[in-house]
């Protein structure tokens, strides 16, 4: 891969994390909708979304498709716990705490996937800035956690949520670059994986998304995050996995939770101490890291 191939995918993985991040913020809108619902209506209609634009290639690459249906039943597989998990981490532990545990935890699980399916040795670039990646994070989840907030249980039960969300958000960044690697097109791989998963969330929306339509603003939410976040944001992500590895994609929407943090702080009103703010400049780096290296992939 090119150094400018490798730009182009850094830039647009990291733009989706930036549409991500607004994600957490753009849910305190509509308070009264369960995080099931929100997820299953950003994901759900967001990936079906994703398939309806990539008919004409899911239709050319039918047979490659057919034949690794093992991969797409997996990615769709973890499209669908990811919203589920990741919302209700959230909704239990915050916004900055559930995001930060939920993209911490991507970039080990994405390694440890590397490394045991795909027999690939992760370079030190890498490890230095998922490290400092992770040590930003880390910051960020304590300094948050100092602030008076939820209880134990409830902050406990929202970090296992996301840490579930981070090993399903890597199984299924694996999952479509394995397919962009077996010679499916980008629009196939991710219209395939999302479009499926997108179909297997639609009964969980139909059971909880009742809420989403009591209102105008509950159904501006749901749209904004269909359409903005999951559906705009995703078709990036696939643009980026088609320029570097899961691993650095995984490591480069750490960014995220610095997102998720500064709207927090904009936006809900929340504060951010000196430890928080130190944790986004560590983050900084381990993007800067990533940018700067003649490799990333």
């Amino acid at each position: 891969m090119s150094a400018a191939g490798s730009t182009a995918g850094i830039l647009a993985v990291f733009i989706t994390a930036v549409l991500w991040g607004t994600t957490g913020t753009a849910a305190t809108f509509a308070p009264e909708v369960s995080p099931i619902a929100i997820g299953s209506a950003a994901m759900g209609i967001g990936g079906l979304l994703q398939a309806l634009i990539a008919l004409p290639a899911l239709r050319r690459d039918r047979s490659v498709l057919s034949g690794n249906m093992g991969l797409v039943a997996v990615g769709a597989f973890a499209v669908v716990v990811y919203p589920l998990t990741f919302y209700s981490s959230m909704h239990l532990a915050g916004v900055a705490i559930g995001t930060v545990v939920s993209l911490a935890s991507a970039p080990l699980a994405s390694g440890v996937l590397e490394l045991l399916l795909d027999r690939r040795r992760l370079s030190p670039r890498w490890i230095a800035a998922a490290g400092l990646g992770i040590t930003g994070s880390t910051l960020l989840c304590v300094a948050k956690a100092a602030q008076p907030s939820a209880s134990a249980a409830e902050t406990l039960a929202g970090i296992g949520l996301g840490l579930l969300a981070g090993a399903s958000y890597a199984l299924y960044s694996w999952a479509v670059h394995r397919l962009l690697g077996q010679g499916a097109a980008r629009g196939s791989a991710m219209g395939s994986v999302f479009g499926l998963g997108g179909l297997m969330l639609l009964p969980v929306l139909l059971v909880t998304g009742g809420p989403l339509l009591d209102s105008p603003g509950n159904l501006a939410v749901g749209a904004y995050m269909a359409v903005v976040p999951m559906f705009l944001g995703y078709l990036l992500f696939g643009v980026g996995l088609t320029r570097v590895r899961p691993s650095t994609a995984t490591t480069i929407t750490l960014s995220e939770p610095a997102v998720a943090a500064l709207l927090a702080i904009v936006v809900v009103g929340e504060r951010l101490s000196l430890l928080g703010w130190t944790g986004l400049a560590v983050l900084a780096l381990a993007l800067g890291v990533l940018a700067t290296g003649r490799r990333t992939s």
